[in-house]
């Protein structure tokens, strides 16, 4: 329990440099008037929990896996979320559904439930951190992919000064402007799957292509196909998460069709109470990078370097990195791109006050989530035994209970 806690506050420290650029991004993006707005944000997702049987995996699967909990795993699973916003306000109780084709196998009709709202408790006025112990501790970053880190690392914070204002100028962030999908709070009328009612897991055999219709009381009937390559994406493969003989950490993953760019990192501690952050960045920056993304941002970030391109299939963590933090959380994601309909559909030169009856959305990415030099044999391909490690060695990594202690972070969060 204290594990899962120290790693959420770990989580919750990199995320705290992005509330701003997200807080800026939903009021840019409000729902437009008069047009309702569909998304579904179809996630491929492996390594660790990913597959846990009787559940929907994240980050409490994640957490019993990391401790050497092993249970049936599937390879990968793929988990869909649908968000449904209409500026109409229903009539009575407000009821909507998706018809998917029958290949997604999750059943012929997936309920939209329009969440109850939930009162805010304790006295709004009180700053949520006006109790929080002076944080501790320094975070050290890391960017790049190489045997020897660059000159001029790790910047360091010291995580003191950043609460009282004075390390500002080292949170340097890629200002990623996030997608804002429909949400209650934008909407006259929101709903959403998978939710207390049905909670349905997609199988890993899933798949989005066919046909689709929503339909309900304060929606229109929206009705739209999806192609071939307008499914989930194929999950992260990692081919090689082993040490090499400088210390350095060779990451080697097998291509994602439909990928368009992929992002690498890292997040441990040390005994010295210090957070360790490395990304495959070129240039420093304070994002883990994980959420989805829209394909002006992508395109963005990838001419500054940010991102990885499509084509990249490796990435080699200094040893810099990996001796600073020798626990460390791996993450390599790959961004696909995005699909998007409307009705009626949108012409050539459409003027900027053009708006549609319904707009639908679909995002797609892929996450491996891994222990940094852990390899992992259930989530091998087996079809490319060619980097496996030894029976013997898979069998001692796969029975080791992992520690990560993230010192200093709950009490920055006041955990």
């Amino acid at each position: 329990m204290k594990f899962s806690q120290h790693l959420f506050a770990g989580v919750c420290a990199i995320a705290l440099a992005g509330v701003m650029t997200v807080a800026a991004a939903d009021a840019q993006q409000r729902n437009p008037a008069g047009t309702t707005e569909y998304w579904l944000s179809a996630e491929t997702s492996s390594g660790f929990g990913a597959g846990m049987t009787g559940g929907r995996g994240g980050s409490a699967a994640m957490m019993g896996a990391l401790m050497g909990g092993r249970g049936k795993q599937e390879a990968y699973a793929r988990n869909l979320m649908l968000q449904l916003g209409s500026p109409q306000r229903a009539v009575g109780e407000p009821t909507a559904e998706h018809l998917p084709p029958t290949g997604l196998q999750a059943g012929p009709a997936l309920p939209l439930v329009s969440p109850k709202a939930v009162r805010p408790t304790g006295d709004a006025n009180q700053p949520w951190a006006s109790n929080m112990e002076r944080p501790k501790g320094r975070i050290l970053i890391y960017w790049g992919c190489g045997e020897r880190a660059r000159a001029g690392q790790p910047a360091v914070i010291d995580m003191s000064s950043l609460a009282s204002g004075k390390a500002q100028q080292l949170m340097k962030t890629a200002n990623v402007k996030f997608m804002t999908p429909p949400s209650s709070d934008r909407a006259g009328t929101y709903g959403e799957w998978p939710n207390e009612r049905n909670g349905t897991r997609v199988p890993a055999a899933g798949s989005l292509v066919g046909a689709h219709v929503v339909r309900g009381n304060y929606t229109p009937e929206i009705r739209f196909s999806l192609a071939q390559n307008q499914d989930f994406l194929a999950p992260v493969q990692l081919l090689s998460n082993r040490s090499a003989p400088s210390g350095a950490m060779p990451l080697v993953w097998k291509p994602v069709a439909g990928a368009q760019a992929w992002f690498a990192s890292t997040m441990g501690s040390n005994e010295n109470g210090d957070l360790v952050v490395w990304t495959s960045s070129e240039s420093q920056i304070f994002d883990m990078m994980s959420d989805y993304l829209p394909q002006t941002e992508i395109n963005r970030l990838l001419q500054q370097r940010i991102l990885l391109p499509a084509s990249a299939d490796r990435c080699t963590v200094p040893v810099e990195a990996v001796k600073a933090a020798p626990q460390a959380m791996l993450s390599v994601v790959a961004f696909g791109g995005e699909a998007n309909f409307s009705h009626p559909a949108r012409p050539a030169k459409a003027a900027a006050s053009w708006k549609p009856e319904w707009a639908v959305k679909l995002r797609t990415k892929s996450t491996h989530r891994a222990m940094l030099g852990m390899n992992m044999p259930e989530f091998a391909d087996d079809d490319d035994g060619a980097d496996e490690a030894p029976a013997a060695e898979q069998q001692t990594q796969t029975r080791t209970k992992v520690r990560l202690p993230i010192p200093g972070l709950g009490r920055l969060l006041g955990n």
